[in-house]
């Protein structure tokens, strides 16, 4: 039985014990009373030592189990249909009680404890089967008691369904009270220490200007997404800041500086945060190609375009160019920048990187991806 199953449920465990030793005990005696009357009293005797036996068993060692219960509902079938050898036809068409009598309940009420309301009919309507089988002519009290089986399964094993629901709902309830609880805490710390120094590099790296301000703006975004994680109720919105649409404007601000220029549209354009970092990463790796292979003094231009039916970065350097062959030569020597930073990262999101140098000096990279792709 699962730790945390729900009291209620728990104490329906304990019950079923105690009715089926009880309904043992109620069955040995009605027996008992009716001695004389039996056909072969020693064949009702064995059949309580077998009821009795798996009785003990179960309350010295419960298995609270699907194979457990099936086993005790068959020897509860198999108690009432023995009736027929225990007693005379006369006596059993008179409407007398069955040899195990009430037992075979604990196995339907184990059944709706166990699969709920389906659980606690489809035993019902076995023990029903069962008796109507032993009496051959259905007496008032066979129908009757299916009856009450039927009605017993039934509602027993609906509000075991109501029970478990209840405590799933109310441990969901609780986990969440404390996940808010623990990041109200996490949001204090973070608040009075980390957002204040992403805000204050922020300031400082825009007065500074320079590589200093693409650090400050690093960091302003930064502060952005984590202000939101710790102060967003609403996990829906915590979800949008981290991986919801992003302005690829914004997500290139970082890289302008005095050698490198960027030029955006007035209008934003939005794409998902993974596809907006993987084309800054690549926009990052070309500008680092550019810092290594242009030459002194060059310089870098940086164009976003967004015409509706693809959305383009193009980054043209002033640089002294790529000699015939030298990405091929680069291929070949392992060194995949170009090839695995750039064009991989392209593919990967269902768009192309093109690169051309032209014969007067200076290197162009393109990167395109179609507006049907990023949303994909």
């Amino acid at each position: 039985m699962p730790t945390d199953e729900h009291a209620v449920v728990r104490g329906l465990w304990r019950a079923v014990e105690v009715f089926r030793a009880l309904a043992l005990a109620y069955a040995a005696y009605s027996l008992w009373l009716r001695r004389d009357e039996v056909a072969d009293l020693s064949i009702g005797v064995a059949i309580l030592a077998l009821l009795a036996g798996w009785t003990v068993a179960q309350t010295v060692r419960p298995r609270r189990t699907e194979r457990a219960f099936a086993i005790e509902l068959v020897l509860g079938c198999a108690a009432i249909l023995a009736t027929r050898l225990v007693d005379h036809d006369w006596v059993i068409i008179g409407g007398a009680k069955t040899v195990p009598s009430i037992w075979p309940s604990a196995a339907i009420v184990g059944w709706a404890i166990l699969r709920g309301w389906r659980g606690g009919v489809l035993a019902a309507s076995a023990v029903a089967a069962a008796s109507f089988l032993e009496v051959i002519q259905p007496t008032g009290n066979t129908v009757t008691n299916s009856i009450f089986g039927l009605l017993l399964g039934g509602c027993l094993g609906y509000c075991v369904d109501l029970a478990r629901a209840s405590h799933a709902t109310l441990a969901e309830a609780m986990r969440r009270d404390a996940a808010r609880a623990e990041r109200d805490r996490l949001a204090r710390t973070v608040h009075d220490g980390v957002l204040q120094t992403l805000a204050y590099i922020h300031r400082r790296g825009q007065d500074l200007g320079g590589d200093a301000a693409t650090l400050g703006a690093m960091a302003a975004e930064q502060e952005r997404i984590l202000r939101t994680l710790v102060s967003q109720a609403d996990l829906d919105e915590v979800s949008r800041a981290v991986s919801g649409d992003a302005d690829l404007r914004a997500l290139l601000g970082h890289i302008e500086g005095d050698v490198i220029h960027l030029v955006v549209p007035a209008e934003p354009v939005p794409v998902p945060r993974r596809v907006g970092e993987e084309l800054v990463a690549a926009v990052e790796a070309a500008l680092d190609n550019v810092r290594k292979h242009a030459g002194p003094g060059a310089e870098a231009w940086v164009l976003v375009d967004d015409d509706g039916a693809q959305v383009g970065v193009t980054i043209r350097d002033s640089g002294r160019g790529l000699a015939p062959g030298r990405l091929d030569e680069a291929r070949g020597q392992g060194r995949l920048g170009v090839s695995s930073s750039i064009t991989g990262r392209l593919e990967d999101l269902g768009g192309s990187a093109t690169l051309r140098s032209g014969s007067a000096g200076g290197t162009t990279v393109e990167l395109r991806i179609p507006s049907r792709k990023i949303r994909d």
